[in-house]
């Protein structure tokens, strides 16, 4: 059986908000390092605060960034 996984959606929100990924780290004072870290999926967690951060910078709710597959 294969291990549950988290898929963030960052990069689908971005694209639909015509936002680049070097915008979304000055709005939520992040490095565009740790962004593209959540982004590809090599996040081992993610503070609460950072998760407020990002759906408020993107209008989105947390759900809308992360899934369960």
């Amino acid at each position: 059986m294969s291990e549950p996984v988290i898929r963030v959606r960052l990069d689908e929100l971005l694209k639909e908000r015509g936002m680049t990924l070097t915008e979304l780290s000055h709005r939520v004072e992040i490095t565009v390092v740790n962004l593209s870290i959540l982004k590809n999926g090599h996040a081992k967690a993610i503070r609460f605060s950072t998760l407020a951060r990002l759906c408020q910078a993107l209008g989105c709710q947390p759900g809308d960034l992360l899934t369960y597959e």
